[in-house]
């Protein structure tokens, strides 16, 4: 599959998972504590993946740098409405404000990647690199999935760091303890 077909996959996923939990009446703490873990289980692993494999490349071959840096800042402040969520859904308050936040945020993300980035890596890369990417994104999903929150923030960081630097990061001994 595609890198844009994967993307687009995962998009469609979490806005309907936000749309189910902006459903939800605000006395049902379970399936919004259940819904929230979803949410998060499928928009980490897919930012930090599309972060390594997507935006990196595109980095790489110097396109869009200046929409990269952005999609690197959305996916940050949309990590961080996801926190808050995580934290006013366990206590009831706020929630869904901060849900319609994390949506609306997200919808624009959703957007601007399908089109301004997909554009600019159509440009540069074949449909063969864009297989590749895709099946890179897929293969790395499950193992974010399975990292801490230090973890997946220690990816992050890794993410932002030049080639050069972050090729060392990885091997370090901490980062196998994550």
């Amino acid at each position: 599959m595609k890198i844009y077909d994967a993307l687009k996959k995962d998009h469609l996923e979490v806005k309907a998972l936000l749309s189910r939990l902006l459903t939800l009446s605000e006395d049902d703490s379970k399936s919004r504590n259940e819904l929230v873990t979803e949410i998060r289980d499928a928009l980490i692993p897919h930012s930090r993946a599309e972060e390594a494999v997507f935006y990196n490349a595109l980095r790489s071959v110097n396109q869009e740098k200046k929409e990269v840096w952005h999609g690197y800042a959305e996916h940050a402040a949309a990590e961080g409405l996801l926190r808050t969520l995580q934290v006013t859904g366990k206590v009831g308050a706020g929630w869904k404000s901060t849900a319609e936040s994390l949506k609306k945020a997200l919808e624009h993300h959703i957007q601007e990647e399908e089109t301004t980035l997909f554009a600019a890596a159509r440009n540069v890369f074949s449909d063969d690199e864009a297989e590749q990417i895709g099946v890179a994104f897929e293969a790395l999903k499950p193992k974010i999935k399975e990292e801490s929150i230090i973890g997946t923030t220690f990816d992050m960081i890794q993410n932002l760091m030049p080639p050069r630097f972050s090729k060392n990061l990885s091997s370090l001994e901490l980062r196998k303890s994550l």
